[in-house]
């Protein structure tokens, strides 16, 4: 096997004296798809934040790109092709729709592609074009979620954590967010992907990890996890019906 792009192992981390993540062990090949899912709660968010620097681990190694990460910042990542998606929009409503993207353009090869990249998103997203001489403010719901997601991909990703891109978004308009993320990993990008619609991880995920009490309990393909009457029944059903952070 080649070394994978990332490689978790023993990861304990949490906030101030609290453990959220107790022994997490994942790897993802370059260019894999790997969704996480479990109960509301139970670490994927402080997974994604802790492996984009957002959190120190407590105990345990996180690998990327084949090289140990533990204490590098957010900004050190970032440059290095590791970008993270929250949820949310986390926007600058007071600027611009294409000042926004801009702002997602900061490590120095990302700005001296900032056009092309820019164009790129707006290829994915047409509305962004329509709207980029609006305030972020002014946009509905969707286009917030939309413009989230491009200003992340104002960077270039060899690893894309995305923290559940249909959270509070209507079925139009997730199957329009999810057609994106489809192009993209099909690109090459590397993608780990928190979310609660199964229907979606389904044809997308190539691997899907199920998290629970800040361990990873079942791995398998989508269709093995459904083929599984426990994990299908105390799992998938539950994530079907969940709304709220992970």
């Amino acid at each position: 096997m080649p070394t994978p792009l990332l490689a978790i192992t023993g990861l304990w981390a949490g906030y101030q004296e609290t453990p959220i993540l107790r022994g997490i062990d994942l790897t993802i090949q370059e260019g894999e798809t790997v969704v996480l899912i479990g109960p509301n709660g139970h670490g994927k968010t402080t997974l994604l934040r802790t492996i984009s620097g957002l959190i120190k681990p407590a105990l345990g190694e996180i690998h990327f790109a084949g090289q140990l990460v533990n204490g590098k910042s957010p900004e050190e990542l970032t440059g290095g092709g590791l970008i993270h998606i929250p949820q949310g929009d986390a926007l600058f409503p007071d600027l611009l729709v294409e000042e926004n993207l801009l702002m997602g353009a900061y490590p120095r090869s990302a700005w001296m592609r900032r056009n092309e990249l820019r164009d790129r998103v707006y290829e994915l997203f047409p509305q962004l074009r329509s709207r980029a001489r609006q305030p972020a403010r002014t946009l509905s719901g969707g286009e917030r979620r939309q413009l989230s997601i491009g200003r992340g991909l104002m960077r270039e990703a060899r690893l894309l954590l995305i923290d559940e891109p249909s959270l509070g978004l209507a079925p139009v308009l997730v199957d329009s967010v999810y057609g994106v993320i489809d192009e993209i990993a099909r690109g090459k990008t590397t993608v780990l992907l928190v979310e609660e619609n199964f229907k979606h991880i389904r044809r997308l995920a190539k691997r899907v990890s199920v998290l629970e009490m800040g361990r990873i309990v079942r791995t398998g393909t989508p269709d093995e996890l459904l083929s599984d009457p426990t994990v299908a029944e105390s799992y998938l059903g539950l994530v079907r019906g969940a709304t709220s952070d992970g």
